[in-house]
């Protein structure tokens, strides 16, 4: 017990200083980054100071895979160098008993990733959103969807306009009973439009069966309302700003992805990328421990066999590899190539296995 307990906190001690690191790394890059995208807006330092410790997070989440390579390669190389392992060997310690401290330990912090980083960087990837599109263009557009359905806004010079419909075609260029409410500058309501569809294309909606009613001044709104049986609207938004504030789950805390694939249902769009982004933070701690033993796998060797810098590269290099089938199944599933509980547990799930495979190889021959 008193050695696991060692080796979890080399490797915890591991992991907390490879994180630093690399924090303050992508601090550094990420900060010149968001200069040269802001740089001329004139934010001032504060703000891209801001915005960089808003974007981050998203980068530590996507890097902590590495992470654990790295960790579980520092750990037992250092064990090798000072003979410890050698030492856990000869009193009979296997290695895969050496391994239940470390992969604890990676299971923790996946777990931990899954519930705390995770709405960490949902919410400051939301908030780095929001601050860029407004140093953008002021605030002039932006998106979500509730139990009442799809609501957008958009603006220009001449005010601002609120849009609310029922629902929408998968891929958001039509919306089906639709409302919309135009804002003069700084003021109240002007008029209010409603619609059975509205389709986005070439910068303008295009209303069907629309009915508008005049909301300024003192005049009689339903006396004063007229019908159109096709009505054209000038529109800031784009089709693909639509579909990409829809289309990240990264956006959203996995404590409310559930409800929020319910809610892509009841407004038409397709939920699957959802699904198997919430499939895939669920398998998150499977795939953190088989880095860990893809890792293990080539580094629980003692260093006067020599080849130690091929050894990390190999682990590395298996590591980015592993990540990358992860990723495409994860593609392959949002595409409907393969079902959604594949693309998201059978990459980790497949990972450990190998690596559980080359160490009894190892091991027992």
């Amino acid at each position: 017990m008193i050695l696991h307990l060692y080796f979890a906190r080399r490797f915890a001690l591991g992991f907390v200083l490879i994180t630093a690191v690399l924090f303050a790394l992508v601090m550094l890059v990420d900060l010149v980054e968001q200069t040269r995208k802001f740089g001329s807006y004139d934010l001032g330092w504060q703000r891209l100071v801001g915005l960089t410790l808003l974007n981050v997070p998203q980068t530590i989440n996507l890097i902590l895979p590495l992470i654990m390579i790295l960790a579980t390669v520092v750990l037992f190389i250092s064990l090798a160098r000072s003979s410890e392992m050698v030492v856990t060997r000869a009193a009979g310690r296997s290695a895969l008993k050496a391994l239940v401290a470390p992969v604890t330990v990676a299971l923790l912090i996946g777990i931990m990733a899954v519930a705390l980083l995770n709405p960490i960087v949902s919410a400051t990837g939301k908030r780095y959103e929001q601050l860029s599109d407004t140093y953008r263009s002021d605030g002039r557009s932006t998106l979500s969807i509730s139990e009442e359905g799809l609501w957008l806004r958009q603006g220009g010079e001449n005010g601002q306009t609120v849009i609310r419909a029922w629902r929408s075609n998968n891929d958001a260029s039509v919306l089906f009973d639709v409302t919309f409410i135009t804002y003069e500058p700084g003021g109240g309501p002007i008029q209010r439009i409603e619609a059975e569809s509205a389709a986005l294309q070439n910068g303008e909606w295009t209303l069907s069966k629309a009915k508008i009613w005049p909301l300024r001044g003192n005049i009689n709104a339903e006396g004063s309302a007229q019908r159109f049986e096709m009505l054209t609207i000038p529109s800031t938004l784009t089709l693909e700003r639509i579909r990409e504030s829809i289309g990240k789950p990264a956006a959203v805390s996995i404590y409310e992805l559930p409800g929020f694939i319910r809610q892509l249902e009841q407004a038409g769009f397709s939920p699957r990328r959802h699904k198997v982004w919430l499939q895939t933070e669920l398998a998150r701690p499977l795939f953190l421990v088989a880095m860990v033993l893809v890792a293990s796998a080539f580094t629980m060797r003692h260093t006067r066999f020599g080849g130690t810098g091929v050894a990390v590269l190999t682990s590395v290099l298996l590591g980015f590899g592993l990540y990358f089938i992860r990723s495409f199944a994860q593609i392959l599933g949002e595409n409907g190539q393969i079902p959604v509980m594949l693309a998201a547990w059978a990459p980790p799930v497949a990972a450990m296995l190998l690596a559980l495979g080359f160490l009894l190889h190892r091991e027992d021959g």
